[in-house]
């Protein structure tokens, strides 16, 4: 049950906001998910405690609802109703749990890194997913944790700490730095503008602009392109935003299937409900092999907007 954001009844959205999602979407529902609590979720650090000890942990006080995508995570609430700072709870501090958005841990379940391969993680801080990708690694093989800012990196550090991480390398560098470099897998879950995450985020609404749109497209065109030479033959990049715009996903993808005739784009198989890529919009028309990324409303399943694509370097 959808429960509405205290003062947000009256809220009022940029004309050329409200003009560009209604040509993307079903305008009054993306607007009500928007404008909704977010729930709470976590995931299990299989590094540290199995899933079912964690469940016996903490089902004595909170309620766990299986995210049907991934088997670690976990949607949660009290059962009282009382708490909803689970990141207070002695299996927080202990690196049992990380409180992740359940949408948020799609990217690294679709890269599936193994344990002893040569991964990295071009934009990782705060770590939600670097930590997921070390976990799905077996702390086996070398994961490359990077990111340009140096507050973000030290939250990266501390996170990585807490979760018993022992094979993860940090770095401090712009992403599109990485040169003859090779690595097995790649995730690049670029600096977005953020319009999935409304409803964690109502800032978005006011910081919004189409000049922000082109510069972010900008930045991670070079941001896809310096990771996809960084990969291996044969190996796999996934990248992913947290953004609803076009220009920002199927756009970026676009540019890098025209660019490199090597780059394939992988079907995305998971239990999810998703939405139609975009594969025409204003003046921009895509390759329709974009059919093949993984588009999520809020209204799709209730969680933050997200946009992945898996592509393969043959």
């Amino acid at each position: 049950m959808l429960t509405p954001i205290p003062g947000t009844e009256n809220i009022e959205f940029k004309q050329a906001f409200v003009e560009r999602y209604s040509k993307l979407a079903d305008w009054g529902e993306f607007k009500k998910y928007s404008l909704s609590f977010l729930r709470r979720s976590i995931r299990v650090n299989t590094l540290k405690i199995s899933v079912d000890e964690l469940k016996k942990r903490l089902g004595k006080e909170w309620k766990l609802k299986q995210i049907p995508w991934c088997k670690e995570g976990f949607w949660i609430e009290h059962k009282k109703g009382e708490r909803r700072d689970i990141g207070n709870t002695l299996e927080h501090s202990l690196g049992y749990i990380y409180v992740q958005e359940a949408a948020s841990m799609l990217p690294p379940l679709i890269l599936k890194p193994k344990p002893g391969e040569i991964v990295l993680d071009m934009c990782a801080a705060p770590g939600s997913k670097a930590t997921q990708i070390a976990a799905l690694m077996k702390n086996r093989g070398v994961l490359i944790a990077n990111d340009i800012k140096g507050d973000r990196i030290a939250a990266l550090g501390i996170n990585i700490q807490r979760m018993g991480i022992t094979n993860t390398i940090i770095t401090q560098m712009s992403g599109d730095w990485f040169k003859e470099i090779e690595f097995d897998k790649i995730l690049v879950d670029a600096p977005c503008s953020g319009t999935g995450t409304i409803r964690k985020s109502l800032k978005t609404l006011q910081i919004w602009n189409p000049n922000m749109i082109k510069r972010l497209a900008g930045l991670q065109r070079k941001l896809i392109d310096s990771a996809f030479n960084c990969l291996k033959k044969e190996g796999n990049l996934v990248y992913s935003t947290c953004s609803l715009e076009p220009e920002e996903n199927e756009g970026v993808v676009n540019f890098l299937l025209n660019k490199y005739e090597n780059a394939k784009l992988i079907d995305i198989k998971l239990n999810i409900k998703k939405s139609p890529a975009i594969l025409e919009f204003e003046d921009k028309r895509y390759n329709k092999e974009i059919k093949k990324c993984l588009r999520i409303w809020p209204q799709d399943n209730d969680t933050e907007g997200f946009f992945v694509a898996k592509i393969k370097k043959k």
